[in-house]
């Protein structure tokens, strides 16, 4: 609806503003595509519009579409990629657990 509608939409509110409706209505019937001609006239302000309503809210000026991913496509097996995850987490858990240790040693904890 941004896309189609915002433009023509637009462009009708300047020419209002800058003519009134004599203005509105010139463009209405001064072509045989009125409304291809509103759009074309009406984009550089729509696109403007959205890009204020998304620094307002991300997504609301210009909305994100739906994107399929399949993981498959990766052209690697998913045992393999979860062997490898697996193998990352441990070993993150295994230095943390150095860490903690050398600071055991270190005196760093001390019972009171």
């Amino acid at each position: 609806m941004l896309e189609d509608f915002l433009p023509v939409g637009m462009a009708i509110f300047e020419r209002a503003k800058d003519g009134g409706a004599d203005k509105v209505l010139q463009g209405l019937f001064s072509s045989d595509h009125p409304i291809e001609k509103l759009r074309d006239e009406g984009l550089s302000a729509a696109k403007s519009l959205r890009e204020k309503l998304d620094k307002i809210s991300p997504g609301l000026g210009n909305p994100a579409f739906e994107v399929r991913v399949n993981p498959n496509n990766l052209g690697v097996d998913n045992d393999q990629l979860d062997n490898e995850l697996l193998v990352d987490i441990l070993q993150r858990i295994e230095d943390r657990l150095s860490v903690l240790e050398s600071s055991l040693d270190d005196g760093m904890f001390v019972d009171s």
